[in-house]
Order: C-alpha cells, then sequence, then structure tokens
C-alpha cells in the first residue's frame, strides 16, 4: 500500500513540474559597461515566488525515493523562510503536515504563505537553534526532518537537464555571448553554487563561479581558511542567504572566488534594482547583484567583453516590512546613503 503511495506522489510532483514553465532570463542594459551583458535569472516566478521551489521539489522526491517520507509523515525543516513556503506548498500537495522551524524575526509575508499552504511555524530566537529544534520535533513526531543544509547538494541531479545551471546556459545560447564569463550567486545552503560549479566543469565551460557572502556569514572566511568548525555569534540580516556555520551542502572546491558584501550594499542596491526592473526585490538578489557590478567594474577596467549572470531570488513583496521599511532599515541595517552613492560612482564611469 505504501509503495503505491510512494508512486502516486512522485507522479503528483512531476505532473506539477510540468505544469509549471521555465523562468525568465532578464537582460540589463547598462550603458556604464561596454561590452558586458548582465542577467537575471529571475527565480521568483515559480509558483512559491522563488529560487527555492527548485530544492523543495529536489527535497521532496529525494526522501521519497530514499523511503524517508511515506503516507501521513508529518514533514520538518529548518529555514529563514523562503524554503519552508515552498516546502509547504509540496507538503499541501501530497497531503502531509509541515512545520518550519525559523528564527522569531522571520519575515511575516513568509509566515503568513506558510500557512496559506496549510502548514505551521515553530520559532526559535536564534538562527544558530533550528538544527537542533527541528531534529527534536522529527524525534517527538516520528516525523522527517529534510535537512536542506545538509542534502541540498546531493538531492538535485547536476549532470542532468532541468537544473537551474542547465536552464541557464540553454537560454543564453542565441545572447552575444552564449557562455558567460562569471555567474554570481549567494549561498544559504551551498546547493545552488554547487550544482551550478558542478555543472560547469561537467560541461567544460571556461564560466567562473563568484560566490557572494554577507556579513555574519562564515562561509567566506570557510572558503578561505578550510576551518569547518567557524561558527558566527549571530545569523545573517539578509534572509535566504549566509549561515552561522559551515553547512554540509557548501561545496567550496567548485568556487572559484568569493566576495564579502556588506549589509547596507545588499539592500541599497536590492533598492536600486526597482528602478531598473519596475518592481522590488528581495534584498538577497541585491547581494548578488552587487557582486555582478563588482565583477563589471573589474571587466570594464581590464578591457574585457562578455556576459555576467546572476539570479533574482524572491520578490521584494514579502519584504515591505524589513528591508522596504525605512526605520527598520536604519535600525537593522544602517544608512545606505554611503553605498547608494557608491553605486552612483560604479553606473556613472
Amino acid at each position: 500500500m505504501n509503495s503505491r503511495w510512494i508512486t502516486h506522489a512522485i507522479s503528483e510532483i512531476n505532473a506539477d513540474y510540468q505544469r509549471s514553465a521555465d523562468t525568465h532570463l532578464i537582460r540589463l542594459t547598462l550603458p556604464a559597461f561596454p561590452g558586458v551583458s548582465l542577467y537575471l535569472k529571475d527565480e521568483s516566478t515559480h509558483p512559491t515566488g522563488s529560487l527555492k521551489h527548485r530544492l523543495a521539489r529536489s527535497l521532496f522526491l529525494y526522501g521519497l525515493c530514499n523511503g524517508w517520507i511515506k503516507e501521513g509523515t508529518t514533514i520538518i525543516e529548518a529555514s529563514s523562510g523562503s524554503t519552508a513556503v515552498s516546502e509547504a506548498y509540496f507538503a499541501r500537495l501530497l497531503g502531509l503536515p509541515f512545520i518550519a522551524v525559523m528564527p522569531a524575526c522571520t519575515a511575516k509575508r513568509k509566515v503568513e504563505q506558510i500557512e496559506f499552504y496549510g502548514g505551521r511555524c515553530h520559532f526559535v530566537q536564534s538562527a544558530c537553534e533550528i538544527y537542533e529544534a527541528s531534529e527534536q520535533l522529527a524525534r517527538e513526531l516520528n516525523g522527517h526532518y529534510m535537512d536542506q543544509f545538509t542534502y541540498a547538494e546531493r538531492a538535485t541531479d547536476w549532470r542532468g537537464n532541468n537544473n537551474i545551471a542547465d536552464s541557464i546556459y540553454h537560454q543564453m545560447q542565441h545572447e552575444p555571448h552564449p557562455i558567460p564569463a562569471h555567474i554570481v550567486m549567494s549561498a544559504g545552503t551551498g546547493g545552488t553554487s554547487a550544482t551550478i560549479g558542478r555543472y560547469i566543469r561537467c560541461k567544460g565551460h571556461p564560466t567562473q563561479l563568484t560566490v557572494v557572502d554577507p556579513e555574519n556569514s562564515v562561509f567566506f572566511d570557510f572558503w578561505q581558511q578550510r576551518d569547518a568548525a567557524l561558527r558566527s555569534v549571530c545569523g545573517s540580516k539578509i534572509e535566504g542567504i549566509g549561515r552561522p556555520r559551515v553547512e554540509p551542502s557548501f561545496i567550496p572546491d567548485v568556487v572559484d572566488e568569493m566576495l564579502r558584501v556588506p549589509d547596507a550594499a545588499s539592500v541599497a542596491t536590492a533598492r536600486w534594482l526597482e528602478s531598473q526592473l519596475g518592481r522590488k526585490v528581495g534584498a538577497s538578489t541585491g547581494t548578488n547583484m552587487w557582486g555582478a557590478l563588482q565583477l563589471a567594474a573589474r571587466m570594464r577596467r581590464d578591457g574585457e567583453s562578455g556576459a555576467i549572470v546572476t539570479l533574482l531570488c524572491d520578490s521584494g513583496e514579502r519584504y515591505l516590512d524589513t528591508y522596504y521599511n525605512d526605520a527598520w532599515v536604519t535600525a537593522n541595517i544602517g544608512d545606505l546613503g554611503p553605498w547608494r552613492t557608491k553605486l552612483a560612482e560604479l553606473l556613472a564611469d
């Protein structure tokens, strides 16, 4: 009986995938960088509104095929929000209970979306507490802890098609520079950067993978030092990216370069992008774009031409009470003025 249910569950997820179109690749026109084309892979158009829709689908399939998820299994996930929203969607699709373990400071809109899909939220005070709380809930409820931070890099088939890297290269085929010089990605679990980095090497592309990391995250230091015991005393203020510990899914050897991005630069760049796109984006997209602009400036300085691709991770509508609230930004991020000035200077050269 359970085997029939698992077959049905996998069929439901595959059918949902077939109902979904690929996400758009947006080309930005920035005259300040002649010969350099910048692109945003718009992951906000997934049914659950973020890049994490891909991950949630992969994690559910991985859990089902491994026999970890059965009919009636309660699904538990440690998440700062977006993964939990997407997993709540798939849990509802399969008729499974879902609990998201998240910091109390998570954006209100994400909490509302989790509850809309029938999930419930279990709050902890610090991002460092989500792991133990998730494991405890799984034990108490005889549920399955998805553990995106461990399984993100292995749940996605980076060799085959239908992953985000394959999609990027397919969509770039008819662009002036079909093989990107750089792909820029921030890391939350590290799963997406692992997929992209492995795919680049598997296909023999000369593309350089740059991972951008926010403040209060240990990924940048780990990439330099390779000390897996590194810890941060507090979590990242850029929701969805950066971690207070080294996550198992972060694979440093597929990353060519890393850049540390100040939180105020991320938020200032996200707000600037609204003027280019006509809509709001999340702060992690600002982190990505700040890194892409630094690489574009480097290429301009060195007289190089080529394409840079980065990700639009989610919509800014989720963050109206945080990153788009001036009082909240002043209290939690700081003065954006100096970073607006840096952006203006970068784009005026």
